[in-house]
């Protein structure tokens, strides 16, 4: 009994967290999204008022939430930012196996040098390495140098402010978020059952796609919600890597907050990005249930 007032006790500091940065936040911006922008500050209208009688008056509108569905704009940066988050998850976990694999499979000695090289680019700014990779990627950087001296190609391939390029810099920023997760399932596995594949006849890649890849899917599962979640929102590699044609959420909530000042359908945007990404949660929430019924 003791223990379980202490539990419910101790679960306030949490769930007060969770109301201050989590909640308050949502209620602000649901309270905006249901305004008018104005030149003002601040930038949005009341929703109460009070009448000529002296009684409250709701001047609450939707038209920040029809934007929303009328304007082709925010369709396809949702779908623009879907579709680049899905491929740069596809991406980083095609990646992420076999470089997670390989140094869980390596000697004790080397798993700490190697998780330090997968870690190494946190070290540095983020803003930087999206600006190295433009003197890398522009036509007349190193990857286009290095490609026109040895013969393989004849002109300089056009691939900065392209969608490639928006999806190599993504991939590169949000790869180790898969690698660590992958990593800590993989080297939890014991090697006697590798052991025992491999006596009862198993090839390596059998025995990796049957028994180590099934016993990784958690990790798999947490992998691609940590790199999923923010390239859905990321504004700073599409905006410096990416071309006109690369228009995201991030990059439409940029505009809206800052550049247009309609702080309602930004705020209207905002919401929305966030019920998309509760789904995936709620999928892994109901796979863990689904394995872990306790």
């Amino acid at each position: 009994m003791t223990s379980a007032r202490f539990v419910s006790s101790s679960a306030w500091l949490p769930l007060g967290w969770m109301a201050v940065f989590l909640l308050l936040p949502v209620a602000i911006l649901l309270r905006v999204s249901f305004s008018e922008p104005r030149f003002e500050q601040p930038p949005y209208t009341e929703l109460l008022v009070i009448g000529e009688t002296g009684r409250w008056l709701w001047e609450g509108t939707l038209q920040a939430w029809r934007w929303l569905f009328e304007d082709p704009t925010y369709r396809d940066a949702l779908r623009g930012s879907l579709a680049m988050a899905s491929l740069t998850t596809l991406t980083c976990l095609l990646l992420a196996l076999p470089m997670a694999w390989a140094i869980a499979r390596a000697p004790l000695a080397w798993r700490t040098p190697l998780l330090l090289a997968v870690i190494l680019p946190f070290w540095t700014s983020f803003l930087i390495r999206v600006y190295a990779w433009i003197s890398l990627l522009k036509p007349e950087g190193l990857i286009n140098a290095a490609l026109l001296g040895s013969g393989i190609i004849d002109a300089p391939m056009l691939i900065l402010h392209s969608n490639v390029a928006v999806l190599i810099g993504m991939t590169y920023a949000y790869l180790p978020f898969m690698v660590l997760p992958l990593y800590a399932t993989f080297a939890r596995i014991e090697d006697d059952l590798l052991q025992a594949a491999a006596d009862l006849g198993a090839t390596p890649w059998q025995t990796f796609m049957r028994i180590s890849l099934p016993l990784a899917w958690p990790g798999v599962l947490a992998g691609c919600l940590l790199v999923f979640i923010p390239a859905m929102g990321d504004f700073v590699v599409p905006d410096l890597l990416g071309g006109p044609d690369n228009y995201m959420l991030g990059t439409a909530l940029w505009n809206e907050f800052f550049r247009n000042a309609d702080w309602p359908t930004a705020s209207a945007l905002a919401l929305t990005m966030l019920l998309v990404l509760l789904l995936p949660l709620a999928l892994l929430q109901r796979l863990q249930r689904r394995e872990d019924p306790a």
